[in-house]
């Protein structure tokens, strides 16, 4: 068994991993209720692009073209609102890239399109990913005028070596001035912070955890530095700590947040009660999520059938893609052998797990497609099913993929 790794927060703009699917089954799912709805929106460039990163995002050049891009995601809304329409929008999530590039101004004029186009919960939350550093961290009024009511900041470390090491643009001085800025702004603010970085000791992992604790933010993403392919981190990987020295690290953030009253829902997010991410969350218990943007990832339910799409991921293809009113570069429907693994994928991360119901009203099936897998899964003492509640247990979370494994076909 492989030991789980907590990854990076997980974006619409990112695909989900899903299992290969079997032999066509000709039989479809069916809703009569649709899942919650979110709106992901992608902003794809950055200052600079970290070695680490993944993500699709793109280092500015020749200047950001902010009013052709924001012109082309209120058209590609437009022309998705037939697959939306008449569903509430819970959550906006504005990921990158860095979309605090963005000018307040234009912000505004997004987020006034879409309360224009969609039915946006008065309520929703409207969370904004930022990078530290003056020039942005003087913006955070103006992006609270325009309706953002939660940011999450990736600081990733406080340790200004470690941050050189990482490719970050800002030193610890910028991160602890933006953090202190957006928390006298926003009610609601998320920092970001890996460990596991190259050569860190343990108790630089926890000196890193406790500056981020005593800031007094009320979300942290603590997640582990993973070579990802394609990056340049993976062509020339520096030195990082061990698997045992990692494990250590992992459980000792879990246990020190744990004691600072924060609670432990997901594999690599943590939150004092109330203060969870609902985006996120709604990801995590498979609901369905718009994407528009260069290269947004979006997956939506209809009446028969689960369907996943992916934007033009270039900036200029989508913009070029814009132009002649095609946005979407890949659309498939997820087959019904897929449905159980994808679902597990997201809602076995809970860990508090879920309802068994959930599988039901997400994915259209009826409970025989998961029920026989769960309770191998409960006999290996990966998973808790009591009352018809799914949880996984401590080897389940920490072996998590050796868990998603028995779902796959």
């Amino acid at each position: 068994m492989s030991r789980v790794i907590p990854l990076k927060p997980a974006r619409a703009a990112q695909p989900v991993a899903a299992g290969a699917p079997s032999a066509a089954s000709s039989e479809a799912p069916a809703f009569t209720v649709s899942p919650p709805l979110s709106l992901y929106i992608h902003f794809p460039w950055c200052v600079r692009k970290c070695p680490y990163c993944d993500f699709n995002s793109h280092t500015v050049r020749d200047g950001i073209p902010e009013a052709a891009y924001i012109d082309a995601l209120i058209a590609d809304l437009e022309s998705s609102l037939p697959d939306i329409w008449g569903r509430r929008v819970q959550t906006i999530f504005f990921g990158g890239g860095t979309p605090s590039l963005m000018t307040p101004e234009a912000l505004d004029r997004l987020l006034t399109a879409v309360r224009a186009r969609v039915n946006l919960s008065p309520e929703a939350e409207i969370t904004l990913e930022a990078n530290p550093g003056t020039v942005e961290a003087d913006r955070f009024k103006g992006f609270r005028d325009a309706g953002v009511n939660r940011l999450s900041i990736g600081v990733q470390s406080f340790d200004d070596r470690q941050l050189a090491a990482l490719g970050r643009i800002h030193d610890t001085r910028e991160a602890r001035r933006a953090i202190e800025l957006a928390l006298r702004t926003f009610e609601r603010v998320n920092i970001d912070l890996m460990y596991a970085l190259p050569q860190q000791t343990l108790a630089e992992a926890l000196t890193d955890l406790d500056t981020a604790i005593a800031t007094g933010v009320s979300h942290l993403s603590c997640y582990h530095l993973t070579l990802e392919p394609n990056t340049p981190f993976a062509a020339q990987p520096p030195e990082l700590p061990d698997d045992d020295v990692s494990a250590d690290m992992q459980e000792a953030i879990e246990a020190r947040l744990a004691g600072a009253g924060f609670v432990h829902y997901e594999t690599s997010a943590f939150a004092k009660p109330g203060q969870q991410c609902l985006h996120n969350m709604n990801y995590w218990q498979f609901g369905d999520y718009l994407g528009i943007g260069a290269g947004a990832h979006g997956k939506l339910s209809f009446h028969d059938r689960v369907r996943r799409d992916m934007r033009h991921k270039h900036p200029n293809a989508y913009l070029e893609g814009a132009a002649r009113g095609d946005f979407v570069q890949d659309m498939r429907a997820v087959g019904v052998d897929e449905l159980p693994f994808e679902f597990m994928m997201n809602a076995a991360r809970l860990n508090d797990g879920f309802h068994i119901d959930l599988f039901a009203r997400h994915t259209g099936l009826t409970l025989d497609r998961l029920m026989p897998r769960l309770l191998e899964a409960r006999e290996a003492g990966l998973l808790e099913l009591d009352s018809g509640r799914v949880k996984p247990t401590l080897q389940g979370r920490r072996f998590l993929n050796e868990l998603l494994q028995r779902f796959l076909d």
